[in-house]
């Protein structure tokens, strides 16, 4: 599943790079805009459809491969736990991580945060060390991180958001417009759970297709938006009184 994902992105990444948007490979593959959008996000393009697109870049399948495990060789799908520890341990480098891997750059950082040139600079440093990210001249930056990268489980940056972040998110009505809350509760086999399982990973997919595809768009057009995706085995604690042991 992730080589998949590495391949469509880089797919996408050459269609760019070539000059070619999604209602072209819509004409290429007799499909409407809204299919091949599809495709892209479901990532459920097939060999014939896959050398169609190709063809229009006047390439090979093979060649997409070769650029595909081109690109991975300097991508970062996670870091070591000490690297996560280092960024979770100092509250401005997080601020700062998160806004770069959110596309935000130095001047950004300078205009919405009590951070000045110099420390931006050390910040940037310190990712490009840990190899999340290249510092280019003119403190500009290249994103290193491959199109799965995550946070550890239950590691560092994920513990943080845990323990100083949960409060907070949750202290809302969910009433707003860009907000929704919703809670189920059900009772599922075990098949019916990995079925739901796939579904949340898609889901995650897809927003990260929509977070890529604004990425480009002005910060000001942009909200910064958290998703929190979750699922487990278990009971209302309030009713522990009235269950048979």
């Amino acid at each position: 599943m992730a080589q998949t994902a590495q391949l469509i992105n880089t797919l996408k990444g050459l269609l760019k790079s070539h000059g070619f948007s999604y209602a072209d490979v819509a004409v290429q593959l007799s499909l409407s805009q809204a299919s091949v959008k599809r495709l892209f996000s479901e990532q459920s393009f097939s060999l014939a459809r896959l050398d169609k697109v190709c063809q229009m870049m006047e390439i090979e399948i093979s060649d997409l491969v070769v650029e595909m495990k081109a690109h991975s060789r300097v991508m970062v799908s996670e870091l070591p736990l000490e690297q996560e520890q280092e960024i979770a341990n100092d509250i401005a480098l997080l601020l700062v991580t998160v806004c770069i891997l959110n596309r935000w750059t130095m001047s950004q950082f300078m205009e919405h945060y009590h951070l000045d040139e110099h420390q931006c600079i050390q910040y940037l440093a310190v990712l490009d060390r840990l190899k999340l990210i290249e510092l280019l001249p003119e403190n500009k930056v290249k994103l290193r991180i491959a199109p799965n990268f995550k946070w550890l489980d239950n590691g560092p940056i994920q513990q943080f958001f845990q323990q100083k972040i949960a409060a907070d998110f949750f202290d809302s009505s969910f009433s707003k417009q860009q907000e929704k809350l919703i809670v189920i509760n059900g009772m599922l086999s075990r098949e019916g759970m990995a079925i739901f399982h796939r579904k949340l990973t898609q889901l995650a997919h897809e927003f990260e297709e929509l977070n890529n595809d604004d990425a480009t768009l002005p910060l000001d057009q942009r909200t910064g938006t958290t998703v929190v995706l979750a699922t487990r085995s278990w009971q209302y604690g309030l009713f522990d009184g009235l269950r048979k042991t």
